[in-house]
C-alpha cells in the first residue's frame, strides 16, 4: 500500500537545489520533522507542476496540496534573467525577446504566489514589501528618517554633485545595486572623460568609513549572532583575515534590532562599519543573507537559529489543528 501523504502545513523553501543554504535550511528542517517543501525557483517552470487557483490557499506543487504554509523561507525567486540562466544559454541568449517574456510571465506567478501567502498572514522570511526596502538608496533614506546612522551617501549622474559631494573628504564607489567591487574615489577618477561615463548609469558614492568591519543577524527581532571581520582592503568580502563571533554593546544591538524593525524584515544580514571616531554606521541591511560560512569560520549557529524561528511556526500551526 501507498504511505500516506503528509497533510503537515509545510514550510516552504524557495530557492534553488544548487544553492547551499536553501538545501542546509531544507535539510536542518526535515532533520526535526518538519515537514519542508522545496519550490527551485531557478528550475521553474520546466522543473515544477504548480498551479495556483483562485482562492489564495488553492496551490499545488507536484500533485501536493500546499495551501496555506505554516512560513516560507524565500530565498531567491530567481526572476532577473540578467541574473540567471543566459549567460550559460546560447538559445536565451540568442532569442532574447521570448526570454523576457519567459521571465515575466514567471515572475508574475511567483510574486503573486508570494503576495497571496502575505495575504493570508503566513510569516514570510522575508516578506516582498520588506524586501522592497532594502533596495539602496530607499533604505538608507528610511533608516535615516528613524534616526540611525547611515553614512553620507549620493547617488548622482551628475558630475557637478558628485564633485561637490567628493570636495574635502575620502569617498568610496559601488554599483547601486551591488555586483562589484568598492574601491575608493581617486583624483584620476574625476577627470571629465571619466566622469562622462556617469550620464550611462548612475553610481553609489559614499563615505569612506576608516573603521572595523561587523556582520550582524537579527531574527525576529533578536540578535543571534555578531561578527567583527578583519580584512586589509575596502571590500572585505573574499578578503577576509580573520571573523570573529563577538557581543555587541547594548546601543549597537538596538541599533540593529530598530533597523531591522524599520524595515519591516524578519530576518538578515546586516553589515556595519565604524567611522573615524568608532561609531558604528549601518551600510546595509540583506535580506537574504549567507550564514554559513560565518557558522563555519567562527563556530556560531545562525543556520540553528533561523531553522529554530521557522520550525516554531510549523510547530505552532500542527499544535492549532490537532488541539
Amino acid at each position: 500500500m501507498p504511505e500516506p501523504r503528509d497533510t503537515r502545513p509545510p514550510v516552504v523553501v524557495i530557492g534553488a537545489a544548487e544553492d547551499d543554504h536553501a538545501r542546509a535550511v531544507i535539510d536542518a528542517l526535515r532533520g526535526r520533522d518538519v515537514r519542508a517543501v522545496h519550490l527551485d525557483a531557478l528550475q521553474y517552470p520546466a522543473g515544477h507542476r504548480l498551479s495556483l487557483g483562485t482562492r489564495a490557499d488553492q496551490v499545488t506543487l507536484d500533485d501536493a496540496d500546499i495551501g496555506r504554509p505554516a512560513a516560507v523561507y524565500m530565498r531567491s525567486l530567481y526572476i532577473s534573467p540578467m541574473s540567471y540562466l543566459v549567460d550559460a544559454d546560447e538559445e536565451m541568449r540568442e532569442n532574447w525577446r521570448r526570454t523576457m517574456i519567459v521571465f515575466r510571465e514567471k515572475g508574475e506567478l511567483l510574486l503573486s504566489l508570494v503576495r497571496r501567502w502575505e495575504m493570508l498572514g503566513v510569516p514570510v522570511y522575508n516578506s516582498l514589501a520588506s524586501s522592497d526596502a532594502t533596495r539602496k538608496p530607499y533604505q538608507l533614506a528610511l533608516l535615516e528618517a528613524a534616526g540611525l546612522p547611515v553614512p553620507a551617501t549620493l547617488w548622482p549622474n551628475d558630475p557637478r554633485a558628485l564633485r561637490a559631494f567628493a570636495d574635502g573628504r575620502r569617498v568610496i564607489y559601488k554599483p547601486v545595486a551591488g555586483g562589484a567591487a568598492t574601491r575608493e574615489l581617486r583624483a584620476e577618477d574625476l577627470d571629465e572623460a571619466r566622469l562622462a561615463r556617469l550620464a550611462n548609469a548612475p553610481v553609489t558614492f559614499q563615505e569612506l568609513l576608516p573603521g572595523t568591519n561587523y556582520r550582524v543577524y537579527v531574527i525576529d527581532d533578536r540578535v543571534v549572532a555578531a561578527f567583527r571581520i578583519d580584512a586589509d582592503t575596502l571590500d572585505y568580502r573574499q578578503n577576509e583575515k580573520a571573523i570573529v563571533a563577538v557581543d555587541l554593546d547594548g546601543e549597537t544591538a538596538d541599533v540593529c534590532r530598530r533597523a531591522t524593525r524599520t524595515l519591516g524584515l524578519r530576518f538578515n544580514g546586516m553589515d556595519l562599519k565604524e567611522d573615524v571616531e568608532g561609531r558604528p554606521k549601518i551600510l546595509e541591511l540583506n535580506p537574504s543573507p549567507m550564514f554559513l560560512g560565518f557558522d563555519q569560520r567562527a563556530g556560531t549557529d545562525v543556520l540553528g537559529a533561523f531553522v529554530d524561528a521557522l520550525a516554531a511556526h510549523a510547530d505552532s500551526r500542527v499544535r492549532r489543528f490537532t488541539e
